[in-house]
Parts: structure tokens; sequence; C-alpha cells
């Protein structure tokens, strides 16, 4: 099987996670800036087999999306244009930042840790495709 590729998009930084190749387990890759993000993934699906991507969808608590979704918009038609022949999908990521966050408390990460938000991207899209493989199974 190929792998799933989650995105945790931002302006200026996204976490990116990957599933084994079985489809069973979510695990942080890396946080890239967002400006580099298109060349890494293209760079990654060619040494890589990847079945789909995964990209976080911000939604507001009463389920209207977020402002940043407008820049999403952009992104997803570059990604759908540079990966004609994989699948995309979207899956909700309300709370992951706090989530990641948390966990890392509970995990013990060290404080000075802790405040790299690149780490936080990168655990956010890790929830994120979790999250997608929890539903899809």
């Amino acid at each position: 099987m190929a792998r799933i590729i989650a995105l945790d998009y931002g302006k200026e930084r996204t976490g990116i996670a990957i599933t084994d190749e079985l489809q069973l387990i979510a695990s942080g890759l890396t946080t890239v800036k967002t400006k580099d993000l298109l060349p890494y993934l293209k760079e990654y699906v060619a040494n890589e087999k990847v079945s789909c991507m995964v990209v976080g969808e911000p939604k507001q608590l009463n389920n209207i999306p977020s402002e940043s979704e407008v820049l999403i918009q952009v992104f997803l038609d570059k990604l759908k244009a540079s990966f004609p022949s994989i699948h995309i999908e979207r899956q909700d990521e309300r709370f992951t930042s706090k989530v990641a966050f948390q966990t890392m408390i509970e995990t013990g990460v060290k404080k000075k840790r802790r405040q790299k938000k690149e780490l936080i991207d990168e655990i956010s899209a890790t929830l994120i495709l979790q999250s997608y493989l929890n539903r899809i199974k």
C-alpha cells in the first residue's frame, strides 16, 4: 500500500505527518516553511508512494470555516495541479494545536522545546492524520 500524508497548513509553516505503508499509524514527519512546501512534497512523492493527501480544515466552533480557509483554498488549487493523480481529502482540525500543546505537557516535553511552534505544527498534522484514519477505518 501507499502512504497517506497529512498537512497542518499555515501561513508561515506547515506541519507534515505520514502513515506507515499499511496506513495504520500516523507519525510526525517534519515542519517546513510554507513557501517551500510544494517543492518538499514533490521530492517526497518522487521517493515514496503516496495515495492520498489530507489537508486540515480549520473551522470555528459554529462550524463556519475560519479565515485561514481562504489561504488553504488557494493552496489546494496548486496542490491538485501539482499532484493530479493523488487523492486529496480534508479533515476537521479544530483544537489540534491545543491538543498538541497539551500532549507535549503530559508527555514531559521541556518548556523550552514546547515553545517551538514547529513541533506543535508537526504534532497537529499527526493528530489530523490520526483523526482521518479513525474516520475511514
